[in-house]
């Protein structure tokens, strides 16, 4: 028996949809009343850099353990790379200026700590995140062998 969910266009719906739509106008407002022009080109310029610059590097760079992981006939194991690099890139842009050191005074003072306690902290992250990712595929394998299933070679 599935959960019954309220139908799209119920008055829940309705309501929590005009509450959304209200919340991002305020931000909008507030976020475009001071310097809408820097803002403008902040957004545009992200843009532009994710899908002239980013985009393409990291297709590459997928393409490339795709393609080493065919190569070894592993392509099942394409994903335990792919998620962890996800989360950790996605980290690294996230916190950035704080990893890299490029910091105002304001972030040392708000945080109490070295820009160099954020590199090792990111890096640490990182090689969690890619030794519970390796972990998983050992135990998934271990697992699969003891019941005559598991991760074919050829598995993609």
């Amino acid at each position: 028996m599935t959960p019954a969910r309220p139908a799209l266009g119920s008055p829940p719906h309705l309501l929590l949809l005009a509450c959304s739509f209200a919340l991002a106008a305020y931000a909008g407002v507030r976020l475009l009343a001071g310097d809408w022009f820097g803002v403008a080109l902040w957004v545009v310029g992200a843009a532009l850099l994710h899908d002239l610059v980013l985009l393409p590097l990291y297709a590459a760079l997928d393409r490339t353990v795709v393609r080493g992981l065919g190569a070894v006939r592993r392509r099942g194991w394409v994903m335990y790379v792919r998620v962890p690099a996800a989360l950790s890139g996605l980290l690294l842009l996230v916190w950035f200026p704080l990893i890299t050191g490029r910091t105002e005074q304001r972030y040392r003072n708000a945080t109490a700590l070295p820009p160099e306690a954020f590199r090792a902290r990111w890096l640490l992250i990182t090689a969690l995140l890619f030794g519970g990712s390796a972990l998983v595929l050992g135990l998934r394998l271990l697992w699969g062998r003891g019941a005559g299933k598991g991760l074919s070679p050829g598995t993609r």
